[in-house]
């Protein structure tokens, strides 16, 4: 039977698995192995995402399961996406999905989001999740590489209300040398529907001598889909097979993206301590509208919002961000201030 969560589409055997090794055959369904299991559940800012562009410093429930269908050579998270899913679940928490929306709320979470792994390995759990959260008045969101296909592309849009989308490279040599997938095309398709639908933000990690000659040509398919989009360009600290190469320098990503700023007036580059590009300025005028801290590798925080009600404080335009109402119906995310 085949399994059309992601673009791999595997045939599984019954009782057998796919490449992810998430999902079964079980009387004929297509069924998860491990429902309501996660490897995480714990409280961080919408920035660490990040989502820059999502209800600025407010608090969420940061979740995930275990799984991948990328084989990433570069990857943070190996340990969670490349080991057998059946050897983590003793490390598991077995979670209801009401017992993980109270837990949002008790911690006065204004969101939950996905963020460890790869969503399209649980999506049976996160619909389950979904249901429940929508009950509850909390949106839920998604860090995904958005390898799935158009049927899953529409389930996940009915699940989440905001994505932030990891557009790794465009080429075909990029694709099969360090992410294990044939085409990234999907992606991009992929990219394109939802940001006609959802909130979206992008992030690309950028690999020295791998993806960085693919920039200039990430910053124009984003530029043909919508110039407003947020882009966060990563300085990747390689690990797992890539663990001995040395770190992307930050000069020369920076003179990179040097055309692609005069494009794109939400890009942002971090993943380093001390980074100068984590503001929002107004796309009209400059100004800065909001103001963050970089951390470094994930601990990215707000300083302070400089916009009157989502106004720049220089010439007045409005600044893109999110809101969202659970309850308002398939129409999912109005882009307006919070």
């Amino acid at each position: 039977m085949r399994c059309n969560y992601c673009e791999r589409r595997c045939r599984i055997a019954s009782g057998e698995t796919g490449f992810c090794r998430m999902y079964t055959v079980s009387q004929g369904v297509i069924t998860e192995r491990f429902p309501h299991r996660w490897s995480a559940c714990g409280t961080s800012r919408m920035e660490a995402f990040p989502f820059y562009h999502v209800f600025p410093g407010s608090r969420s429930l940061a979740i995930g399961t275990t799984s991948c269908n990328f084989r990433c050579r570069y990857c943070s998270n190996a340990y969670i996406a490349k080991e057998d899913p059946e050897s983590q679940q003793e490390r598991m928490y077995h979670l209801a999905p009401r017992e993980v929306v109270a837990m949002a709320k008790k911690m006065s979470c204004r969101t939950i989001v996905f963020n460890v792994n790869e969503p399209t390995v649980s999506l049976p759990s996160l619909m389950d999740l979904a249901a429940e959260a929508k009950a509850a008045g909390i949106p839920m969101g998604c860090l995904t590489n958005g390898f799935m296909t158009a049927e899953s592309t529409e389930l996940m849009a009915s699940i989440f209300s905001f994505f932030n989308v990891s557009l790794k490279g465009i080429s075909k040599t990029f694709g099969r040398e360090y992410i294990g997938a044939s085409s990234l095309r999907p992606v991009l398709r992929n990219i394109e529907r939802l940001a006609g639908i959802r909130h979206v933000e992008v992030t690309t990690p950028v690999i020295e001598g791998a993806n960085d000659t693919e920039i200039d040509a990430i910053a124009d398919f984003l530029g043909s889909v919508d110039p407003e989009i947020p882009w966060h360009v990563f300085r990747l600290l390689p690990e797992d097979e890539m663990r001995d190469r040395d770190y992307p320098s930050i000069e020369a990503i920076d003179a990179a993206l040097r055309s692609a700023r005069e494009r794109l007036p939400y890009l942002y580059f971090h993943n380093f301590v001390g980074s100068d590009w984590v503001n929002t300025a107004c796309p009209a005028c400059g100004t800065v509208a909001i103001e963050r801290f970089s951390l470094g590798c994930g601990g990215d925080k707000l300083n302070r919002v400089l916009g009157g009600e989502g106004q720049c404080p220089g010439c007045g335009r409005a600044i893109r961000l999110f809101t969202h109402s659970p309850h308002a119906g398939d129409e999912g995310a109005v882009r307006t201030w919070t």
